[in-house]
């Protein structure tokens, strides 16, 4: 299931440049700059409170937004956005203009089920070594996460990316190992790797 693609109404930046930008912030504009599929960047302003806003309701770097600039409709999906950690404001963002048929990789966020149908039950922990994946996909058909079902885990057991049921035409970025997603593990009580090693041997 993939988000709905808004739209954002945007206007072209003729001066670019710090003095500029601090300009447009003050009314209540970021800049923002629109590229890829082998055209020239494109400077551009939006509203602050919209992109923000988008930002805080989840699902941002994995939703097409129509940008209408000026009357033109740009397909695009945001690549990159930099924060004001002081006042929790956008301050830039970056757009990469996609197609239909456009392949893109976009950072997909693991969701876990059955956490109760698995070992965590019995007291093993669940130790998440990605929280995210990095994946292929159509720019059209992008997932907002991916679902991994813990069901029949057993402490020991490991998810590997090979596991999961991806959708059509996604695959993972990294394709040269079937990587490990989550494991789980006996609940650490503070004990090291020697000792567990040493205990193992004993």
């Amino acid at each position: 299931m993939s988000h709905a693609s808004y739209e954002l109404k945007a206007v072209a930046r003729e001066r670019v440049g710090k003095g500029s930008s601090r300009e447009l912030r003050r009314n209540g504009f970021i800049p923002a700059v629109i590229y890829g599929d082998k055209q020239a960047p494109i400077s551009i302003s939006i509203n602050t409170n919209e992109i923000t806003k988008r930002i805080h309701s989840g699902g941002f770097m994995t939703t097409v937004a129509i940008i209408d600039l000026d009357g033109e409709k740009i397909r695009v999906l945001p690549k990159d956005y930099q924060l004001d950690r002081v006042r929790d404001f956008t301050m830039h963002v970056d757009f990469l203009r996609v197609s239909a048929n456009s392949q893109v990789s976009v950072q997909v966020p693991v969701h876990f089920i059955n956490e109760e149908k698995s070992g965590i039950k019995t007291g093993g922990v669940l130790n998440i070594v990605r929280h995210e994946v990095e994946l292929h996909c159509p720019a059209s058909d992008i997932p907002e996460a991916i679902t991994v079902d813990l069901a029949g885990l057993k402490v020991g057991d490991a998810i590997h990316i090979s596991a999961v049921k991806l959708p059509k035409g996604v695959t993972p970025v990294i394709a040269d190992r079937d990587f490990t997603i989550a494991t789980i593990v006996a609940p650490a009580a503070g004990v090291t790797e020697e000792e567990e090693e040493g205990s193992a041997e004993a």
